[in-house]
């Protein structure tokens, strides 16, 4: 990342856009892989990353294997390779093909290797039995090249710093970063500008409850219904509820996108064999088979965006044997995020404690990332806070300035996880 003066200067990404695609520039570069088999490509398979990964798959799904936020699983012991085709690729693997694909669109801005990376992290990785150890090692195997010092530090961290630019007076701010698959928070002191130190950091919390579980939420209630869930199968002499776990990873669209593997396919076709509606099980597969993951979520998304701005939004989704029309009421959606915002609201506690500061004593509450816009979201700090100590901006770019100044500072240690 270059900079301009004091402040970060975002990498802006471009190139020639895939046929058919829109102009693909800009400087959110998501971490999607898409792959097609190619006999003039190196290994016979071709790669394509971020935007361009996605207009690839829009452009061809059924020829295509479409990864989508693959950094997911960077902690979970149950992920060991990806089948892509004929071939299967480990964490590193992937993360290095979405460096290569990121640096050839940078415009040559990266072409020449930092020397210090400093790579933003979540304060605790989501999933089940998430290993921020196997993290580690998974991210410093992809790093391994491309950058000589790597640092990692936690995203609200980044944001933290970044809003800290804004501030003209001493502050104590609680900055809430809503990410994909977690919520962290951070409180930070600032001191006044020019101090010595502006920023200090004093205590952090996470949890793996985000935009990607408040997805799941409407997955579960609109199309899982229609895919067999809560549906039944006949095991010899009896019949019997079709077990939650086959519907888990569906519910997870970076999971989702590693359905399609022989073995599941196996099982699936296997579980609709014996189904009492065979029909259901067979749309499952239809989703899964097609790549149809990310134009379902892709709707799943766009809802969630309008019950934003709108008390009531059509859920549209057409595709694999499926044609949903229901209409959701935003009462509807935080109803059924409901559980979720309590432990959301839980682990502010949590951060508060370890920075040993009660409510009164934040001065200014930064809320960032992509889920913050969710009025249920904000809802619960401005009770909490009130109106006037809210503070928003840059929700997609905060952290990577943040991150970006932590990389400069001199007393950088301080801020590593």
């Amino acid at each position: 990342m270059s900079r301009a003066g004091d402040l970060p200067e975002l990498v802006e990404f471009g190139g020639a856009p895939a046929t058919g695609s829109s102009d693909l520039g800009g400087t959110v570069f998501r971490s999607a892989l898409c792959f097609w088999e190619d006999d003039d490509a190196r290994g016979k398979l071709a790669c394509e990353a971020g935007p361009w990964a996605i207009a690839e798959y829009l452009d061809y799904p059924q020829g295509c294997r479409f990864i989508q936020s693959f950094k997911s699983v960077a902690a979970s012991p149950l992920f060991d390779q990806a089948s892509v085709f004929t071939q299967r690729f480990r964490f590193e693997d992937l993360g290095r093909l979405f460096l290569e694909r990121l640096v050839a669109h940078s415009r040559g801005t990266l072409a020449k290797r930092p020397q210090r990376i400093v790579v933003g992290r979540p304060v605790n990785y989501a999933g089940a039995r998430a290993d921020a150890a196997l993290a580690r090692r998974r991210y410093d195997g992809m790093f391994a090249g491309f950058g000589t010092d790597i640092r990692y530090v936690y995203e609200p961290l980044g944001a933290a710093f970044s809003f800290a630019a804004r501030l003209t007076e001493p502050a104590t701010i609680l900055v809430a970063d809503f990410g994909g698959g977690t919520s962290d928070f951070s409180v930070v002191t600032v001191a006044e500008p020019g101090a010595a130190r502006r920023c200090v950091p004093l205590g952090s919390a996470g949890v793996g409850i985000a935009g990607d579980r408040f997805d799941a939420r409407i997955v579960e209630r609109l199309v899982l219904p229609l895919l067999g869930k809560g549906g039944r199968y006949r095991s010899f002499d009896k019949v019997l509820e079709i077990p939650g776990g086959y519907f888990t990873d569906f519910s997870d669209w970076s999971k989702l996108a590693l359905m399609r593997n022989r073995r599941t396919l196996d099982e699936l076709a296997k579980l609709q064999r014996s189904a009492v509606d065979p029909a259901a099980i067979g749309r499952m597969i239809a989703i899964v088979e097609n790549e149809l993951g990310y134009r379902l979520y892709d709707a799943v998304g766009q809802i969630k965006r309008a019950l934003s701005s709108e008390t009531h939004a059509e859920f549209r989704f057409t595709g694999g044997g499926l044609d949903i029309a229901a209409d959701v009421s935003r009462e509807e959606f935080e109803s059924w995020i409901a559980a979720d915002l309590a432990v959301i609201a839980a682990t502010v506690d949590e951060a508060l404690a370890r920075a040993a500061k009660t409510t009164g004593e934040i001065d200014r509450v930064f809320l960032t990332g992509g889920s913050s816009l969710i009025p249920a979201i904000r809802r619960l700090f401005v009770t909490r806070f009130g109106d006037a100590r809210i503070a928003t901006g840059g929700e997609l770019t905060s952290i990577a300035d943040g991150l970006a100044m932590i990389g400069e500072a001199e007393n950088i240690d301080d801020w590593a996880a």
